[in-house]
């Protein structure tokens, strides 16, 4: 595993240690209803329906999203069986877990 996708799994379970992150449909849901997600994480093999109404969503409600992850990985990051998506409450957190997605994107572009 990349350096880079450690990092990224390391600031999404510490968002998660520190309460700012939810994961599963209904509190994903509530979360960017409610207008505290400042981050919509979608797993990068989630199923297509599943692609379209968490983007959708993340547009009506102008959330920030970003593909993060397998579902495996999504949810090992947070000590949970596979989760397709994500949110992170923090502003910062958001910030830093979208710096580190960046870095990985960066790295494996690099290497290709």
């Amino acid at each position: 595993m990349s350096d880079g996708r450690l990092q990224v799994l390391s600031a999404i379970g510490l968002a998660k240690r520190a309460g700012k992150l939810v994961a599963g449909e209904m509190a994903v849901e509530q979360q960017v209803r409610s207008g505290k997600a400042e981050l919509l994480l979608i797993a990068t093999d989630a199923s297509a329906s599943t692609i379209d109404r968490y983007q959708s969503m993340a547009a009506y409600y102008e959330v920030p999203w970003r593909f993060a992850l397998n579902k495996n990985e999504l949810g090992g990051a947070i000590g949970k069986a596979t989760r397709a998506a994500a949110v992170v409450t923090d502003k910062g957190l958001a910030a830093m877990i979208v710096k580190r997605l960046d870095e990985m994107e960066r790295i494996a572009s690099s290497q290709e």
